[in-house]
């Protein structure tokens, strides 16, 4: 088992397909949900599922839904956006790694974060923070 970051091929393809738009289709959600390190996540997870999602106080299963940033936008020839940071308050939990998913439908796989080892939170706050929006640095990039 482990867990691999990665932009996810699905969701690569769900992009040429016109399946998913961060722009200006208000209706879809996008949620970062949280796994143990028994989850095998990778760029072939296709979709969210519950299967060694992290359980604790202060943690619903599905995870957090999660809020656009910076809007698509280009810098040379790469494209990016990037969402605010969210927090689990008073958790009590332990996750290795993260996935970003779209929520609705069969809840398909956007990217696959890897925490590098186990994190955990006693009562506190459970926070991802996502790193600068850039052409550089932003979660979600394309070169």
């Amino acid at each position: 088992m482990a867990i691999t970051q990665a932009m996810c091929t699905s969701f690569k393809q769900a992009l040429l397909d016109g399946e998913m738009d961060f722009s200006s289709d208000t209706s879809q959600t996008f949620k970062i949900a949280l796994f143990t390190s028994s989850a095998t996540l990778d760029a072939s997870t296709t979709a969210y599922s519950t299967t060694n999602e992290v359980t604790g106080t202060g943690y619903t299963a599905g995870g957090n839904t999660l809020t656009i940033s910076t809007n698509p936008t280009t810098s040379g020839t790469t494209a990016y956006l990037s969402f605010s940071n969210t927090t689990w308050s008073t958790a009590t939990i332990t996750a290795r790694g993260a996935l970003i998913y779209q929520s609705g439908g069969s809840n398909p796989a956007v990217a696959v974060l890897d925490f590098g080892a186990d994190k955990t939170s006693t009562a506190g706050d459970f926070q991802i923070q996502f790193p600068t929006a850039d052409a550089s640095n932003a979660i979600i990039r394309i070169a």
